[in-house]
C-alpha cells in the first residue's frame, strides 16, 4: 500500500495519453477555426450574414430570411455570429470552459448547417465546397464539438484544468 502510485484524479479517465492528446489537438484546432473565421468577420466591415440567411432554402427559411429582412435584427445576429466565434475558438483554444465552449459551438454551427443543409435538391447562389448529400464540414464539425464536450480537455491541457485545481485546494 505504501508503494502504491499516486493517482492524479485528473488523468484518472481510463484513456491513453495518445487518445487525450489527440483529443486536446482536436479542441484547439476547431478553436482556431472558430477564432479566425470570427477575426475575419469581425475585422470585415462589409461582412453580413444577410447573403447566407437568405439563401436558406429548407424548413427554416421564413425564419432566416425574416432575419436578413431587418437591418436592426440583421445587426445584432451579425454581432452575435463574430463575437461568438471569437469567444468560443479563444475558450477551445485556452480550453477554458471547454464543455460549455463546445457545446455553444455546436449549437451555432449546426444553426449554419440549418440554415444551408447540402441537399441534392436544393441551389445555393454561393458553390459548395464539393458535391455533398446531408453531410458537409458544418455537420461533421458540429459533431467533433458534441464529442468533445464529453471529454475533460480543458482538465488535461488548459485553463480548466487550473480552476479545477484552485478549487480542490480550497
Amino acid at each position: 500500500m505504501l508503494n502504491a502510485p499516486i493517482r492524479d484524479p485528473l488523468n484518472d479517465h481510463g484513456y491513453s495519453g495518445c487518445q487525450l492528446r489527440a483529443l486536446v489537438a482536436l479542441r484547439i484546432f476547431i478553436g482556431w477555426h472558430l477564432l479566425y473565421e470570427g477575426l475575419v468577420k469581425l475585422f470585415n466591415p462589409y461582412w453580413s450574414s444577410a447573403g447566407y440567411l437568405n439563401d436558406s432554402q429548407w424548413i427554416f427559411k421564413g425564419f432566416f430570411r425574416w432575419i436578413a429582412e431587418h437591418p436592426g435584427l440583421l445587426k445584432f445576429v451579425d454581432t452575435l455570429n463574430e463575437w461568438g466565434l471569437v469567444l468560443i475558438g479563444l475558450a477551445l483554444m485556452l480550453g477554458l470552459f471547454t464543455r460549455g465552449a463546445a457545446i455553444a459551438g455546436a449549437v451555432l454551427i449546426f444553426l449554419y448547417w440549418l440554415a444551408n443543409p447540402p441537399f441534392i435538391a436544393f441551389r445555393y447562389t454561393m458553390p459548395a465546397e464539393g458535391s455533398y448529400i446531408i453531410v458537409n464540414k458544418n455537420l461533421i464539425e458540429a459533431t467533433a464539438l458534441l464529442v468533445l464536450a464529453h471529454f475533460p480537455t480543458g482538465r488535461i491541457f488548459g485553463l480548466d484544468r487550473l480552476l479545477f485545481l484552485s478549487r480542490k485546494n480550497r
